[in-house]
């Protein structure tokens, strides 16, 4: 299993100080992170798209450029790309450009987004919400398949047989489906072939799991080869279970209780935190050995490739987030990888045991 994190590179008040990291600073830390991820040996690091006050990342693929030039094995990726708002052209050259810098380790997650800022600042229009991510996957897609390109649609101007530079080392460069749990998005990355990345960020996991089977159903009827696939969570490691819960609480619980006054969200309550935290919840919080049971255990739900985890949900203090990525990487990482491996070797067929 290849094991990550990714980050929306937040610019909101620390709960215990008040103090709001500038957005320089943020991004230098965030490249010291990401640097470190490569150095205990994580696979993937994520960096999500927003244009709001309190995220810091409106360009991925500058940060993950930048990031490139200090690290030399982990993969690249957007976490998501806000596809429907923007043009897959340009996120095709971006992400091509990126893996030639970064010797074939740039992906693209593509996604709607869980925000709508995007939409109006680039003259969308929120009604055609779906029809415009599935038209600028299929461009994306289309791009991505030949250098030279001749289509059409309803949303984007038409493309006469023009060549799309530079093209990435990697053929094809990698592009994931991100997916919240609408069903019809499950569907049409499993019929695509498309790897998806789940995001379980509330509820029981377990409830997921139809959307795995879906996702592999749609690529079996569609005659594809069974694409990998991925769970998003949110979570937080530190040296003990206590430190972990009681360091993570309040920031987490500060940013979804922002992002819930605009939804209409109760605000979250410790109780309901550390209900969230247990086994069965969807916050993967705890001491390394938590949380490596929490993704294994999660493992014979879905049987997934990858597992990606944002620490930083609400601001932390940077060695503490430094301090998580050390954990999940150097305690964390070994244990999930001789787990899974060890299931695989006894699964039927020798896939991922469910």
């Amino acid at each position: 299993m290849e094991l990550g994190v990714y980050t929306f590179a937040e610019l909101t008040p620390d709960p215990a100080t008040g103090r709001v990291v500038g957005p320089a600073e943020r991004l230098r830390d965030l490249l010291e992170e990401i640097e470190l991820a490569d150095q205990v040996g994580l696979d993937v690091f994520g960096v999500g798209e927003h244009h709001r006050p309190d995220f810091a990342v409106s360009a991925p693929a500058v940060v993950l450029a930048a990031a490139a030039a200090r690290t030399s094995r982990i993969r690249l990726t957007s976490a998501v790309s806000v596809l429907s708002s923007d043009d897959p052209v340009r996120v095709f050259q971006d992400f091509a450009t990126l893996d030639l810098l970064s010797g074939g380790r740039a992906e693209v997650m593509a996604g709607r987004g869980s925000f709508i800022e995007s939409f109006p600042l680039f003259g969308q229009d929120l009604q055609d919400y779906d029809d415009l991510f599935a038209e600028k996957l299929e461009l994306l897609l289309a791009v991505r398949e030949e250098e030279r390109v001749t289509w059409a649609g309803r949303h984007r101007a038409p493309i006469d047989g023009r060549g799309v530079y530079p093209r990435p080392l990697q053929r094809p460069l990698p592009v994931w489906v991100a997916v919240g749990g609408t069903p019809a998005s499950v569907v049409r990355a499993g019929a695509l072939g498309l790897p998806m990345a789940l995001a379980i960020i509330g509820g029981q996991p377990a409830r997921f799991a139809p959307f795995a089977e879906l996702h592999r159903r749609a690529a079996d009827e569609a005659g594809r080869p069974r694409p990998a696939l991925g769970v998003n969570s949110h979570g937080y490691v530190a040296d003990t279970s206590q430190r972990a819960a009681d360091e993570a609480y309040r920031p987490f619980a500060t940013m979804m209780d922002r992002i819930g006054r605009e939804r209409g969200w109760s605000p979250m309550t410790r109780s309901q935190f550390d209900a969230s935290v247990g086994l069965h919840g969807a916050n993967v919080v705890g001491s390394p050995e938590q949380v490596a049971e929490k993704i294994l255990f999660q493992h014979r739900i879905f049987g997934h490739d990858r597992f990606l985890i944002q620490f930083s949900v609400g601001t932390l203090p940077h060695r503490q987030v430094m301090r998580a990525i050390e954990l999940f990487g150097t305690e964390v990482a070994p244990v999930v990888r001789r787990e899974v491996a060890a299931r695989a070797a006894v699964a039927p067929g020798g896939g991922a045991a469910a």
